[in-house]
Order: C-alpha cells, then structure tokens, then sequence
C-alpha cells in the first residue's frame, strides 16, 4: 500500500485572507498536514480560502478537517471557502451535504471576489 503524497503552499493576502493551495490526495495519511496548512499557528484562520484545482482524492479525513476548519471560522465570525474544487472531491462534498455548508467557488479569484462583495 502506498502513501499518499500532499503539498501544501499558502500565504495570506494584503487584506488577510489566508490563501491554501493544495496539490496531490487528502486521506488519513496527509490530513494532518492539510490541519497544519489551515491553522499555521496553531489556530485556524478567520477567513480562509482553499484552492483544490490540484487535489486527485479526498476521503473523509479531509471532510473532518474541513468541518472543524469552518466550524472555527464561523466561531470566529469568519468564513471557509473552497476554490476550483474538481469533480471527485465536489461530489464526496455533495454526498456529505458540506457543499450546502461551505460556498464552493469555480476559481480562486472568484472565491476572493465574493469577500470583497461579503
């Protein structure tokens, strides 16, 4: 059995939106990777943005990460969108109902777009 493989890029935008960019598969080997890149300090961000056009696979581990992501987000008077989310992950997100939870966004420009316009 392989590992899967992940990597994780992020930063943060001159009106602090945190940006994760992610590239490879999300599964119970890579989720704790996938928590540290949406909390980089120990807490997850208060607005944060995940663009997923390179994610292969994601299995509930990454449903459970994106859960407490945007439960901690909305605790915070915050928000968790998801950007360019291919079609395997879209429907794992639909067959859970979190893509009635979490607004999906076709890019990553209009996924900061839509803060601007919040």
């Amino acid at each position: 059995m392989r590992q899967a493989q992940l990597t994780v890029s992020h930063h943060v935008t001159t009106d602090g939106v945190h940006v994760v960019l992610l590239a490879g598969e999300i599964d119970h080997t890579t989720t704790d990777l996938f928590r540290q890149a949406l909390a980089p300090e120990g807490g997850f961000a208060r607005h944060t943005v995940i663009d997923f056009r390179a994610v292969t696979f994601m299995d509930s581990s990454g449903i459970n990460v994106l859960v407490a992501a945007n439960n901690a987000a909305r605790a915070a008077n915050g928000w968790l969108r998801l950007a360019h989310t291919p079609r395997p992950v879209a429907q794992v997100l639909h067959i859970v109902g979190l893509d009635d939870v979490i607004r999906l966004h076709p890019t990553l420009n209009d996924a900061l777009a839509a803060q601007i316009a919040a």
